[in-house]
């Protein structure tokens, strides 16, 4: 099998991306109450095609947006902000090499070099650095609501996705995906100083 030359990782706010969403979703079950008169859990067939943009009834989706325990994250520019450099403390004290990195309102996405990242609880390690620098700056989301335990409720989806690039073409394609993805929403290019140039 070929080494794994790169990973472009992708994960959600809160509401993002529902586990009824009709272009599918990867999950296995429904388990929010309030989602399940929307229908049941709608695997994909093939994780690694993306159908973000296959045709589906929006009508729906948004419905079972609204039905959410709580309004889906959409993270304003100073909220984004502070996600990226909570991430990029977190990644430049572990040594981890991220190739390209874009946060939009309600997502993000990076590559990074698998042989500098540390694979276990990934997803919460990120996500945890990015709610610290939250909660720090005074920005989380639900920060006017907390549980029992002192804590705001999760303004992130749980786990993400995960593509493996298995050669340089791959993880450059993949790069300027990441790169150009902001400007698809027309919104600014992004540079942040924790992105190391792909060195090949």
């Amino acid at each position: 099998m070929d080494a794994i030359l790169g990973i472009h990782i992708t994960f959600g706010a809160y509401g993002f991306w529902l586990p009824n969403d009709p272009r599918g979703s990867g999950s296995t079950a429904v388990w929010s109450e309030s989602l399940k008169p929307f229908g049941p859990a709608t695997g994909l067939a093939d994780r690694k095609q993306s159908r973000a943009r296959s045709p589906h009834d929006r009508g729906l989706r948004l419905a079972a947006k609204k039905a959410l325990m709580r309004p889906a994250v959409r993270f304003n520019g100073l909220q984004a902000r502070a996600v990226a450099r909570g991430i990029g403390e977190y990644v430049l004290a572990q040594g981890i090499t991220v190739w390209s990195f874009c946060i939009l309102p309600d997502h993000l996405h990076m590559v990074v070099d698998p042989r500098t990242l540390p694979a276990h609880d990934m997803y919460r390690r990120v996500k945890a650095a990015a709610t610290k620098r939250l909660n720090l700056e005074g920005l989380h989301p639900f920060r006017g609501e907390t549980r029992p335990d002192g804590q705001h409720p999760k303004c992130w989806q749980r786990g993400g996705w995960s593509v493996y690039l298995f050669d340089p073409a791959s993880v450059i394609r993949t790069n300027r995906y990441v790169e150009d993805n902001p400007l698809k929403e027309g919104k600014r290019w992004q540079s942040w100083d924790f992105v190391t140039p792909f060195p090949y």
